[in-house]
């Protein structure tokens, strides 16, 4: 069946039948739920961030590793 042919058949629907299918559609239309995230997720992200390296040798030890690529 194709879109014309299903836009044809609507006329023939009882109200009831017109009013179920209005709502099956703006049902699809519905954004997707995103899926709640744990905090547990993160364990050990920043785990390089603990150790005891002073945060601006950091940034110039991975500045100098973008610059060697």
């Amino acid at each position: 069946m194709t879109f014309e042919d299903m836009i044809h058949e609507i006329p023939s629907l009882s109200i009831e039948q017109r009013k179920a299918l209005i709502m099956a559609i703006v049902d699809t239309l519905a954004e997707p739920t995103p899926k709640k995230r744990s905090i547990l997720e993160f364990e050990g992200i920043a785990a390089h961030l603990a150790d005891d390296e002073d945060p601006q040798d950091y940034i110039n030890r991975i500045r100098s590793e973008w610059d060697d690529r």
